[in-house]
């Protein structure tokens, strides 16, 4: 009889959710119910609101005191001079705010290289690691105690006024980096929902997370400048620290480790040694390896072509933030507060819509994750051509309203990769995604500035139309993606309807001669039918939940009691 064993760990991960699936109670009618439901479910993104929301609160002030320590210690300008730039009275002082602009981006250059390369390399062996231990927690919340060092670290900077601009610089990117930052812990975000959730339920509770991080970013954008303002800088980086201590408590007490990794796994890893372990060089060639293998129903393409939705959807991102501000300034005229105005109505425009796309097409619709993306894309291209030719205030403020539906390809792709590969396999395809991600920045920023800085005086808004053209592909990809998905669904649904025909003609009670007869004709249907899978993958990508129930609970003609025939 033939051996219908998982060849490549998919159909384990599919076991998995369907047991949670069967432990799930009905869905809550009243609005209790509803409440202790969701109170349920709710698990990492408290600790996730209270990462983001420090670090981007801290973002206003780290950079007024790296231009406070270039002013002060690196120029040695005055406190009149110095007092007057940061009261923003620069008309006398032309000069001299130049010179400062000038070195602290300088610093931003190798400061973004710091923040962006070592946690390429480190996050390769986090995703490994978190799969071999089955531990998504470690990913959480060491990059939580790296940000705390780093509000402390700049506390001191503050205090101790004759430190110059390059210590504020190191200690901002030094930690973060060291314990993988804002990729690594994404990427243990992203693995431990993945673990937690079954198929059905992942899109949402993927919009969910990301929209912790759209709340998380315009409140701490908001707050900013008001609190920097009122308390100074030893006030808005001790709130950082606090709140950076609440996470971590938050993520080692109350969210509860998910153990996929069996004894002998552990015994196997703890053989080599803690750091020997985590540093192996045949565990990351076994990330690319696990990535990029060949699997059913074209895995290894689907991977690949997610990878490049990452770059093209997450690299136009970066790239824009380095010169909208430069941007608003020479179009516009506008000012750091009119500015920090737009950017946090544009995060809150991209929030209402990512809800209204995860709860109303996704929850409530139940669209499709790839043409879902797709839309999302859309929305994308064509607020480039608002933002680009955009000549009065309103018009740029039309373009957010256009592009409400971007945040969502984010969710989409990380939704149609956690339903690709198994569980214990996530942690590696999260750390590729993350290392691409933390590759943009070192690609698009560059690229960016120097289409602005040739454009300037023809088309300023001319990146705006380079990010449209680069998210172009993501929208191919996507389509793809939705009609291999449709063509399997259809495919699943006629081998479930030989199944079915199958059981009932043996539930007949016909003879055992025609029994044979009739088994005979329904695997010469199934064959002419359902295309040869091999062994079979009960979790194949975007696979219909309700086609996958029947197809695991309904016997095959090969499974059937050879007694019987």
């Amino acid at each position: 009889m033939k051996d219908l064993q998982p060849q490549n760990g998919i159909e384990k991960g599919t076991a998995k959710q369907d047991e949670l699936k069967a432990k799930e109670k009905k869905s809550p009618s009243s609005l209790r119910q509803k409440y202790l439901y969701f109170k349920r479910n709710i698990t990492v993104e408290p600790m996730l609101a209270c990462y983001i929301m420090p670090s981007v609160l801290a973002g206003l002030a780290t950079q007024n005191l790296n231009l406070e320590k270039a002013c002060r210690v690196n120029l040695a300008y005055g406190d009149e001079i110095c007092d007057a730039l940061t009261r923003r009275d620069t008309a006398n002082y032309t000069h001299e705010e130049e010179m400062v602009q000038h070195l602290v981006a300088r610093m931003a250059g190798w400061k973004t290289v710091l923040q962006s390369a070592l946690p390429c390399m480190l996050i390769l062996f986090w995703g490994s690691w978190s799969d071999r231990h089955g531990r998504r927690k470690p990913c959480m919340l060491i990059p939580i105690i790296g940000e705390f060092m780093t509000a402390i670290g700049l506390i001191l900077c503050t205090y101790f006024e004759s430190v110059p601009m390059e210590v504020a610089g190191i200690t901002e990117a030094l930690f973060p980096a060291l314990t993988g930052g804002w990729f690594t812990m994404f990427m243990g975000v992203f693995s431990y929902i993945a673990d937690v959730t079954t198929t059905e339920e992942r899109t949402l509770r993927i919009g969910i997370v990301n929209l912790c991080f759209s709340l998380g970013v315009p409140i701490g954008m908001a707050f900013s400048g008001i609190l920097l303002k009122q308390i100074g800088f030893y006030g808005v980086f001790s709130i950082s620290a606090s709140l950076y201590l609440v996470a971590f408590f938050y993520g080692a007490f109350l969210v509860k480790e998910v153990d996929i990794v069996n004894e002998k796994q552990r015994l196997r890893a703890k053989e080599k040694g803690l750091l020997a372990d985590f540093f192996d060089r045949e565990h990351v060639m076994e990330t690319f390896r696990v990535a990029f293998k060949v699997g059913e129903r074209q895995r290894r393409l689907r991977v690949i072509m997610l990878m490049i939705v990452v770059m093209v959807v997450i690299g136009p991102l970066h790239g824009e933030m380095a010169v909208i501000y430069l941007f608003t300034r020479y179009r516009f005229n506008w000012s750091e507060v009119e500015f920090s105005f737009f950017s946090t109505y544009g995060m809150l425009t991209g929030l209402i819509g990512t809800i209204f796309s995860v709860g109303v097409f996704s929850h409530l619709l139940k669209i499709d994750d790839a043409l879902i993306g797709v839309m999302s894309c859309m929305s994308k291209i064509l607020s480039s051509f608002v933002y680009a030719f955009a000549v009065t205030t309103w018009q740029l403020y039309l373009g957010p309203i256009i592009e409400m539906l971007n945040g969502t390809s984010f969710i989409s792709m990380r939704s149609i990769a956690s339903k690709l590969v198994a569980s214990d396999e996530l942690g590696k395809v999260n750390s590729l995604f993350g290392v691409a991600e933390a590759l943009m920045p070192l690609v698009y920023a560059p690229l960016y500035t120097t289409v602005y800085s040739l454009s300037i005086n023809v088309l300023p808004g001319a990146f705006f139309l380079l990010g449209g053209a680069l998210t172009s592909p993501a929208v191919v990809i996507f389509l793809w993606m939705y009609r291999v998905h449709r063509r399997e669904a259809r495919e699943l649904a006629e081998e479930k309807r030989a199944e079915d025909k199958y059981r009932q003609l043996d539930d007949s009670g016909e003879s055992n001669g025609g029994c044979r007869t009739i088994a005979a004709v329904v695997q010469t249907e199934r064959k002419q039918t359902i295309p040869d899978y091999g062994t079979g993958i009960t979790n194949a990508a975007f696979e219909d939940e309700n086609v996958v129930a029947g197809r695991q609970t309904k016997p095959t003609p090969s499974t059937v009691d050879q007694s019987k025939l």
